[in-house]
């Protein structure tokens, strides 16, 4: 069912307003107008007030403030009968109390039979609570990528190129995907201007607009993608099974018609500074696609209903963009709070059960990698069969992880000085120490003899960063021990061999 049919069901059941929270309002626009069979249309905007826009020539002075709108219509309704009422910039007026309490004395009337509906279009989501229960919140779908192929074409055609070959018109599309028709439309446009022609070059043009479009959105953010598995020491089980998912994700479309699942993701838990993070970033290296990060203090609003529909605008930016990794960093503080009484714990439970549903239901390529600490307080569904392909834990690294974990900050930084180094004794003095405990004490040492004006780094320069140094598992011994056995009981795959 496409947008247009549910708003047009939603309007014949008589559901007294409708939020459509989108940013493309000529697209909204054509939606309503193609719907409203014999209704009048009646549009406000703080800029042209309140106008009929079909089947209808009223025009009404003086009522760009939506409040006198608002008491002009509800003065006389006969101008509300068999209308649908469209709201732009509505979201600038809807913390004013005549204009809530206006709204709902219409809303009421509606639902008292008023043949009318109210449709409020707005890029920014709003919902006084007073207005709660008589609306209902919908959003405008990203393309799917035949209607961005078909988009593409139509561009083409208008501009008098040549027919794209077909393996660069699925590819483009591909890329396409997650911005809106206005966008496409717009780099189109540049790419032509630049080039004179649409190309594989305009990719590069293609990513940075997607990148604008995460930093606009306020909830999610792109990660450049530097680090590979090869930056990673140890944790072999781990890299391996990513390696089986690349080779599925890469070829999705074989794997699919073998029989396979579309791979869902993994949960990586454990120890702190064990490279949890690091194989978030790798995973989309290895992949070859970007890495996204959901912020969950970002989901916050203020507003009934805008935490969960940031979270729903999170994951369907997501679906839109995919094939991607989402990263959700830390997801043991993203969801603290679960299950308490209250406001917060309130929408916190309900943004966790948005996020297992999707989990849960997600057909799209994106590949999500929830990393975590401390997963003791977190609800047990997460760990149900069928939410991730694979759950991980990360101990702290084994001895011979911890010679590749020196052999890779030492490579990193004093790649000369790397053969002349007794690792073996540097690896015998760290027991119990995470990843980034050991880069901490290469990054000291280098720094040292750099400030000390030595020709090279020494074993004996290492050592002494060491001997300065208490590991986290001294630190937090006892937090950590618990943390363990939990991982322990609950019978996680290990990262490592």
């Amino acid at each position: 069912m496409t947008l247009g049919e549910k708003i047009s069901r939603y309007m014949d059941a008589g559901f007294p307003a409708i939020y459509l929270h989108t940013f493309e309002e000529d697209k909204a626009d054509d939606m309503i107008y193609s719907i409203a069979g014999g209704r009048k249309v009646l549009e406000y905007s703080i800029v042209k007030g309140l106008r009929g826009v079909k089947n209808t020539t009223l025009n009404f002075a003086n009522t760009e403030n939506l409040v006198q709108a608002l008491k002009i219509l509800l003065t006389n309704r006969d101008d509300l009968r068999r209308t649908i009422l469209v709201l732009k910039d509505a979201h600038f007026w809807l913390e004013n109390p005549e204009v809530i309490a206006l709204l709902k004395y219409l809303l009421q009337r509606i639902t008292l039979g008023l043949e009318c509906n109210v449709v409020i279009i707005s890029p920014i989501l709003k919902i006084p609570k007073e207005l709660e229960s008589y609306m209902t919140i919908l959003t405008l779908d990203y393309m799917k990528q035949p209607e961005i192929r078909e988009l593409i074409e139509n561009f083409c055609a208008e501009q008098q190129l040549e027919p794209m070959p077909d393996d660069l018109l699925n590819e483009l599309s591909l890329t396409f995907k997650g911005l809106s028709e206005f966008e496409i439309i717009n780099i189109l446009g540049l790419a032509l201007a630049q080039e004179g022609t649409i190309n594989r070059a305009n990719l590069d043009i293609v990513f940075e607009q997607k990148q604008q479009v995460i930093k606009k959105s306020g909830i999610l953010e792109m990660i450049p993608l530097k680090e590979s598995l090869e930056d990673i020491g140890g944790l072999e089980n781990l890299k391996k099974w990513l390696k089986r998912k690349s080779k599925i994700f890469r070829n999705v479309d074989k794997a699919t018609a073998y029989g396979v699942d579309i791979p869902k993701g993994v949960l990586i838990a454990g120890m702190p500074g064990c490279g949890k993070s690091l194989n978030a970033k790798a995973t989309a290296k290895l992949f070859n696609v970007p890495l996204l990060r959901l912020d969950m203090g970002r989901l916050m609003g203020k507003y009934v209903g805008e935490s969960e529909a940031n979270m729903r605008k999170a994951i369907a930016l997501a679906d839109a963009i995919s094939p991607c990794v989402l990263w959700i960093d830390e997801m043991e503080k993203a969801f603290a709070g679960i299950g308490n009484a209250g406001g917060s714990g309130e929408v916190v439970t309900r943004l966790f059960g948005t996020f297992l549903t999707w989990l849960q239901e997600k057909d799209s390529l994106t590949f999500v990698v929830a990393t975590a600490n401390n997963i003791i307080g977190v609800p047990a569904e997460l760990f149900r069969k069928g939410r991730f392909d694979e759950i991980f834990f990360v101990d702290f690294p084994k001895p011979e992880e911890r010679k590749k974990i020196f052999e890779i900050h030492i490579r990193k930084r004093r790649k000369d000085d790397l053969a002349k180094i007794d690792v073996k004794k540097l690896v015998d003095l760290t027991e119990g120490y995470s990843g980034a405990d050991i880069e901490g004490v290469v990054r000291d040492s280098v720094e040292d003899a750099f400030v000390n004006d030595k020709t090279s780094v020494t074993t004996d320069d290492i050592v002494k960063a060491i001997k300065n140094t208490h590991s986290l598992s001294e630190i937090m011994a006892d937090k950590l021990k618990e943390m363990q056995d939990s991982y322990k009981q609950r019978k996680f795959k290990s990262a490592s061999e």
